[in-house]
C-alpha cells in the first residue's frame, strides 16, 4: 500500500524543493551538507556545538575535504545554514544521521549518539518525512535502535507516515580522488518506498547509487568493507615483522607481488591502524555476532594484531637505540606525524599516540612535529603541542621516528641530520646504518 505522503515528496525532490536536514556537521556530515547545497538543494545543518554551527554560517571552514569557496559561496547564497535549534527539523523534507559511533571502554558500540537524534527528529518531524542513518554501527541498528525510537517520539508509523534507510558514509580523509560526489553510494531502504526515496534524494548529489533491499544489508555492508582492509592490513602487518626478523625488505616483497595482474592487491604495513573505522568496526561486528551465537575467528585475530602493534614498534625503537648504546629511559625521542594517515589533520585512533603513550612511561623524553595538528592528547591524557622542525632541534634528538607519511617531510634532509631513523612508513627508500625499517 502507497504511502499518501509518498507522491509529495517524490515530487518536491523532482523539482529541488526538498529541504534535507543534516544532523552532525563533521567529517561525513559537512562534505555531505556542502555537496547537495552545490547542487542547489537547500541544507540545514544541525549541530549540538555552538561554534561549530557559528563557523558554518561564518562562511569558516573547519574540515579539510570541504573546499573552502565552496562553503563560503552555498552559505552566501542561503543554501546552506547551520542551527543548534533541533526544532526545526520539521522544516525538513528529509534528514541524513551523522553523528558519531564510538566504543566505550568495554569495547562496546555506544548508541548514545545515535539514540539522541532519534529523539530529537522523532519530537520534531512532519508526517511524510525521510530518514536516513549514515553513521557506521552494527547490522540492525537502523531497525532496532533508530525506528523505535523515531515512532515513539513522534507517534507516527513508518512506511506509512514516514521511511527510514541507512546509507553508510564513504569517506576517506584527504584522498584527493574520490570526494563524497563520486564515490559511489549504498542505499537500503526499509521497505520499497523508502528505498525509492533513498536513491532519489542522494541522486541529486551523489554520482553513482546502488541499492540494496534492507538496511541491515547496508550496514553489513560498511562492516565487511573495513573489516576486509582490517584483516588484510593486520595480515601484511604480521608479515612485515617476519620479514624484519628474517632480514628481508618487505616493500620489495610487495612491490614484486603486485605486478602479478590477478588474485592479488597490494596493502601496506605501518605502526598500526587508526581512524574512527578500520579499528573500530570488528567490535561492532563482534557486539552483534555474539547475539547470534556467533565466534568471529579471523575478525578477532586481526584485531588482535592491529592492537599489538603499537608495543612492537616501541620494541623496535628500544631495540634501535640499544644498538646505538642508548635506552629509551632519558632518550629524546621526536614524532614526525601523528594524525592517522598522510596529508589530514585527524589523529583519532592514531597508532602514533599509543607509541607516545608508551614511550613516555619509559622515560623517553617526547617531541612531536605534524603540520597539521598543533595539540595532541593521548589515549593517556599526556598532552603535547607542536614542535617546529629545523636542523638545530633534529641534531638535538637521540631518535626520529616517522609514523606519518606527510609528503611535506624530505627524506633526504631527515636522513641527513638526524642520528637515527626509526622509519615505520617506508619514506627512506635509501638504505643506512642508521635507518631501521618496519
Amino acid at each position: 500500500m502507497t504511502s499518501k505522503y509518498f507522491a509529495g515528496i517524490m515530487d518536491k525532490i523532482n523539482d529541488n524543493s526538498v529541504v534535507v536536514g543534516v544532523l552532525g556537521l563533521g567529517y561525513v556530515g559537512l562534505p555531505l551538507a556542502v555537496t547537495f547545497a552545490k547542487n542547489n538543494i537547500r541544507v540545514i545543518g544541525f549541530e549540538k556545538s555552538t561554534s561549530k554551527a557559528a563557523q558554518v554560517n561564518a562562511g569558516s571552514n573547519y574540515i579539510g575535504d570541504v573546499a573552502d569557496e565552496d562553503l563560503k559561496q552555498v552559505v552566501s547564497s542561503g543554501i546552506l545554514s547551520a542551527t543548534t535549534d533541533f526544532s526545526r527539523i520539521n522544516e525538513c523534507d528529509a534528514v541524513l544521521i551523522c553523528v558519531p559511533t564510538p566504543l566505550d571502554k568495554f569495547k562496546k558500540p555506544d548508541m548514545s549518539y545515535i539514540e539522541a537524534a532519534s529523539v530529537e527528529i522523532g519530537k520534531s518531524m512532519k508526517p511524510g518525512t525521510f530518514v536516513s542513518l549514515e553513521s557506521t554501527t552494527y547490522p540492525t541498528t537502523t531497525e532496532n535502535v533508530m525506528l523505535p525510537l523515531l515512532e515513539r517520539e513522534s507517534g507516527l508509523h513508518v512506511n506509512d507516515d514516514f521511511w527510514v534507510c541507512f546509507s553508510p558514509e564513504r569517506v576517506d580523509p584527504g584522498n584527493e580522488k574520490y570526494k563524497t560526489d563520486n564515490t559511489p553510494k549504498v542505499v537500503g531502504g526499509y521497505g520499497e518506498e523508502a528505498g525509492e526515496i533513498g536513491f532519489a534524494i542522494y541522486s541529486k548529489a551523489i554520482n553513482i547509487l546502488h541499492t540494496v533491499e534492507s538496511p541491515r544489508i547496508a550496514e553489513m555492508v560498511k562492516i565487511l568493507e573495513n573489516t576486509y582492509r582490517l584483516v588484510n592490513i593486520s595480515l601484511i602487518n604480521e608479515i612485515a615483522l617476519l620479514c624484519g626478523k628474517m632480514d628481508m625488505n618487505v616493500w620489495d616483497v610487495i612491490d614484486a607481488a603486485k605486478t602479478k595482474p590477478y588474485g592479488f592487491q597490494a596493502f601496506y604495513p605501518g605502526p598500526g591502524i587508526g581512524g574512527h573505522c578500520i579499528p573500530l568496526d570488528p567490535f561492532y561486528l563482534e557486539y552483534i555476532a555474539k547475539n547470534y551465537n556467533f565466534d568471529l575467528t579471523m575478525i578477532h585475530t586481526a584485531g588482535h594484531i592491529d592492537n599489538l602493534m603499537p608495543h612492537r614498534m616501541t620494541l623496535k625503537i628500544s631495540s634501535a637505540l640499544n644498538r646505538h648504546k642508548k635506552s629509551i629511559n632519558g632518550s629524546k625521542i621526536m614524532f614526525l606525524g601523528v594524525a592517522y594517515k598522510a596529508d589530514i589533520n585527524d589523529s583519532r585512533e592514531s597508532p602514533a599516540l599509543k607509541i607516545i603513550d608508551e614511550i613516555a612511561k619509559k622515560g623517553g623524553e617526547i617531541l612531536y612535529h605534524d603540520p597539521y595538528i598543533p595539540r595532541i592528547k593521548t589515549e593517556e591524557g599526556r598532552i603535547f603541542t607542536n614542535t617546529e622542525i629545523d636542523e638545530t632541534i633534529i641534531k638535538t634528538v637521540d631518535c626520529v621516528v616517522i609514523t606519518t607519511a606527510h609528503r611535506v617531510f624530505k627524506p633526504e634532509w631527515i636522513t641527513k641530520h638526524a642520528k637515527l631513523i626509526v622509519d615505520l612508513r617506508n619514506m627512506i627508500k635509501k638504505k643506512s646504518d642508521k635507518v631501521y625499517k618496519l
